[in-house]
């Protein structure tokens, strides 16, 4: 008999090989990845050449996909904080990989700060942005109210102390600051139809995982209110091309691009996109 606190079991496809399980949290609407890498370990789920965010490879069509996908993507994130009413341009990117939306903000003359705890993608990410980009202990280091924006770019579901770094991002911004989590939605057409195979799962690295009201309530419960949802529409191509190489062991571009199409269609109706962006406003 199936255990009911289990959601669905899946395997970790890109790095180990090994099982895991998604849970349910405390939280409604959130799942837990279990078990839970030590934080001590975790970096070893990284160690690969196709962990994409983390290089500036072009070598094969994911690769190629990935990054003509992030050249648009940047110009809509870039438009995003330039919409926020606000007294200034500080910007912090957690997770900020090889540094390129902190690249584009700086080139558009916001003051940029980075947090990248991958020593090789740090590197990349400072040659870029003159120095910016430090690793995760210089977040003590900030000051309170030190800045109007800080995004986590498909970052949340990563950070093993979720609340405790919450709480950090709303010391750091100043009154009336803006925080922008973009994260999968697992509740999205794609997720249902590659089900364990879904690449958005992503285990062990996604140590959680959200829907829209699962993500709402634990972040206005520690000090913010919910402002705007966007949809990431390109999402749900990428995310499809790799779960076609995880459930056939090719890519099938082909049908990738249907399963994503499909996606972002039902979802114009249930609003269920691949993957959100949420944005939240320091009470």
């Amino acid at each position: 008999m199936k255990n009911k606190n289990i959601f669905i079991a899946l395997k970790d496809h890109s790095v180990s090989g090994e099982q895991f399980e998604l849970v349910y949290n405390q939280y409604e609407g959130i799942l837990k990845t279990h078990p839970q890498p030590h934080a001590d370990k975790l970096s070893k789920y990284y160690e690969s050449e196709d962990y994409i965010s983390h290089t500036d490879t072009k070598r094969n069509l994911l690769e190629q996909v990935y990054h003509l996908i992030r050249k648009r993507a940047l110009k809509n994130k870039l438009r995003l904080i330039n919409s926020f009413k606000s007294d200034g341009k500080t910007l912090l990117d957690v997770g900020c990989g090889t540094g390129d939306f902190l690249k584009t903000a700086k080139e558009d003359n916001w003051n940029v700060s980075g947090i990248e705890p991958n020593p090789d993608a740090r590197k990349i990410a400072n040659l870029k942005t003159e120095n910016t980009v430090f690793d995760i202990p210089k977040l003590s280091e900030f000051g309170a109210n030190s800045f109007n924006v800080i995004t986590l770019w498909h970052v949340l579901e990563h950070l093993p102390n979720m609340e405790e770094h919450l709480r950090i991002f709303n010391r750091l911004l100043k009154p009336n600051g803006h925080l922008v989590i973009a994260v999968p939605n697992y509740k999205s057409y794609d997720a249902e139809y590659y089900k364990s195979f879904w690449a958005a799962y992503d285990v062990p690295r996604h140590l959680w995982h959200f829907s829209q009201n699962g993500i709402k309530r634990l972040v206005e419960s520690l000090g913010f209110t919910s402002h705007k949802i966007a949809p990431m529409l390109f999402d749900s191509f990428y995310v499809s091309l790799l779960s076609e190489k995880y459930k056939r062991g090719f890519m099938n571009p082909f049908k990738a691009f249907w399963v994503g199409l499909m996606s972002n269609l039902k979802a114009k109706r249930s609003g269920e996109y691949s993957s959100l962006i949420y944005t939240f406003k320091k009470c």
